[in-house]
């Protein structure tokens, strides 16, 4: 975290840009056509690359004093440039590219208009948003502290992320997560950890996944975390634990009803009177702590960081300032 304050000066933008997942042209000549348009400042512009995945670009950015900073690129650009500026007041606007978007669509952001997503840097309005704080726990004794603004997930959805094509993945989308999907459900490969939630007492169980987050969807439209909301103070977490039996058909049911039971008041009612399904648990918490028996694979925000033994999970209450459209107001994505 940075928290150096955005300084006073003329109105100009910063531009944090992954040139691997956006037509840098373009932008450069959306950026110009909003400068004129609203007078300001020429702006800064900062390429990530092969040897910075955005933490330097946006620390240089913060350096400029601008009045807000553009980031172009995908899920992973935004957590690292997030990480950076949030606790520093200023605001982050939303150019998203790639293949998830999660982030931007929880915020009702566009997405593959690429103007638009500039003007509204300039049009829109502050939104204070959640901001994911985990400590990794490595094998060897050492670790490391990260963010995530989406999901941060151990088991099925880290494997995803660590073994998915990535040349599938730019190409047809959600669709190539579903061979390690299938893997890992034919495997059924679990794993045993102990939790904690806020001060509650420590819980054992054993697990398949567990996916902590402060957005509910999944790539591909799956609502998974039908409570979670991005201002609202809280992580949202849901452990599958299908066992030995019809452990995967009664999570594949709820995982495919959950948007209709969550989408109306009857059918929140319906779902607060359905019987609890073993299979998957959800909870909420301020600060979550996990230990493994064993190491295992972690992502965040789609990308893989490794295995780990130990996360502990912190949400930051509207650490960090996003600029969304005018009306746009985050909400369950349910509703």
């Amino acid at each position: 975290m940075n928290d150096a304050p955005a300084g006073p000066g003329p109105r100009r933008a910063a531009v944090v840009v992954n040139p691997s997942k956006v037509d840098v042209a373009a932008l450069r000549a959306a950026v110009a056509d909003a400068e004129a348009l609203h007078g300001l400042s020429p702006s800064s512009w900062h390429e990530t690359s092969a040897d910075d995945d955005g933490r330097a670009a946006a620390e240089a950015a913060i350096a400029t004093t601008p009045s807000v900073i553009l980031v172009a690129g995908g899920d992973g650009t935004l957590r690292v440039a997030a990480g950076v500026v949030a606790s520093t007041g200023i605001p982050l606007a939303l150019v998203p590219a790639g293949t998830g978007n999660l982030f931007a669509r929880a915020l009702g952001l566009p997405l593959n208009d690429l103007r638009r997503s500039v003007e509204i840097a300039w049009s829109g309005h502050d939104q204070p948003v959640d901001v994911g704080r985990v400590r990794l726990g490595r094998s060897d004794g050492t670790h490391g502290e990260e963010v995530f603004l989406v999901m941060a997930g151990i088991g099925l959805d880290a494997h995803m992320a660590g073994h998915t094509n990535a040349w599938l993945k730019r190409r047809i989308g959600w669709l190539a997560y579903s061979d390690p999907i299938a893997r890992s459900i034919f495997g059924n490969r679990q794993f045993d950890l102990h939790y904690r939630l806020d001060e509650l007492p420590e819980t054992t169980a054993r697990a398949h996944t567990i996916i902590v987050g402060n957005s509910g969807t999944l790539t591909g439209g799956v609502l998974l975390l039908p409570e979670a909301v991005v201002d609202d103070g809280l992580l949202d977490a849901v452990m599958l634990r299908p066992g030995r039996g019809p452990g995967w058909t009664n999570i594949g049911y709820r995982l495919t009803f959950n948007r209709m039971l969550h989408r109306t008041r009857f059918g929140r009612l319906v779902g607060r009177f359905s019987p609890k399904v073993r299979a998957i648990s959800y909870a909420q918490a301020t600060s979550m702590r996990v230990r493994l028996d064993e190491p295992q694979e972690i992502q965040l925000d789609g990308d893989s960081h490794g295995a780990v033994t130990s996360v502990a999970l912190t949400n930051l209450h509207h650490a960090l300032i996003v600029r969304v459209p005018d009306g746009a107001r985050p909400r369950p994505l349910a509703d």
